[in-house]
């Protein structure tokens, strides 16, 4: 199996993104979205922008490499009774199935930066955007002092070295290397910008059950644990994880959680 697949397949990260549902829409609202327009949610997980692009019009198409993430997308869709809004497995750096120049906007939120081949990443979301259309990313920062960049930073430390090769996902929250690659697929610099954005993370438990639920379903901190184990850490990952969830609260009612993370906002004119 694709190590990307097997990584995202791991665990249920629907129980990771029920805490990002609030962040999503509030994300999709500023997209400007009308109705009709045709959008593509690349690396969609199980629909926190997509369901939110449907709601205000979009026709939307949710793409993922795990297969349970997208079967619960389709499910949450029709629960929702959104007809406009479906899913598909698919390749963020291999969009075959996809016709050139299909969409009107493509939007990846911590989705495509994931991906293996980040130029070929770059390439397909050029390739499958119309012209005048736009492609908006959100990714994480590497080193940044909020969450999701020292969750991935202390997870790494705790897990034997990538195979060779291998580039980081978070290269894709440093504006140089997102400028070679658009720049690469044949998008001008100026067509390119950035900003700083936030996505909170919430939770109706105290921050200690939050790292709990990034322990048990959230692929890169599994591995992370399953490595832990092997070399007798786990507890040391544990305390370090707990520390980190306990300082970046913000939540001021007890047993609650609400933890601001820093991403970088791409937008890409076509």
């Amino acid at each position: 199996m694709n190590p990307n697949k097997a990584l995202w397949e791991k665990g249920d990260f629907t129980r990771i993104a029920e805490g990002m549902r609030e962040s999503g829409a509030a994300f999709v609202k500023e997209l400007g979205i009308t109705k009709g327009l045709k959008v593509l949610d690349l690396g969609c997980g199980d629909g926190t922008t997509a369901l939110p692009e449907a709601r205000l019009g979009a026709d939307v198409l949710g793409v993922d490499i795990a297969r349970n993430l997208v079967e619960a997308g389709n499910r949450r869709a029709k629960e929702a009774g959104l007809t406009n809004c479906t899913f598909q497995e698919g390749d963020a750096s291999n969009l075959q199935e996809l016709n050139d120049h299909t969409f009107d906007l493509v939007v990846s939120v911590f989705g495509a930066m994931f991906a293996p081949k980040p130029f070929e990443v770059a390439k397909e979301m050029v390739r499958v955007t119309r012209p005048g259309g736009r492609i908006v990313m959100g990714n994480w920062i590497p080193n940044d002092p909020t969450l999701v960049a020292q969750i991935l930073k202390i997870s790494s430390s705790y897990s034997p070295p990538p195979p060779e090769g291998f580039i980081s996902p978070m290269t894709w929250g440093t504006e140089s290397n997102v400028i070679e690659r658009f720049t690469a697929a044949g998008v001008p610099v100026e067509k390119i910008s950035f900003s700083r954005d936030t996505f909170t993370f919430r939770s109706p438990a105290a921050p200690s059950a939050l790292v709990a639920d990034f322990r048990d379903y959230y692929g890169p901190t599994m591995n992370a644990f399953a490595a832990a184990e092997q070399s007798g850490k786990a507890r040391n990952l544990q305390q370090e994880l707990e520390a980190l969830f306990e300082r970046e609260n913000r939540s001021q009612a007890k047993d609650t959680t609400s933890i601001p993370a820093t991403f970088l906002r791409v937008t890409v004119g076509l």
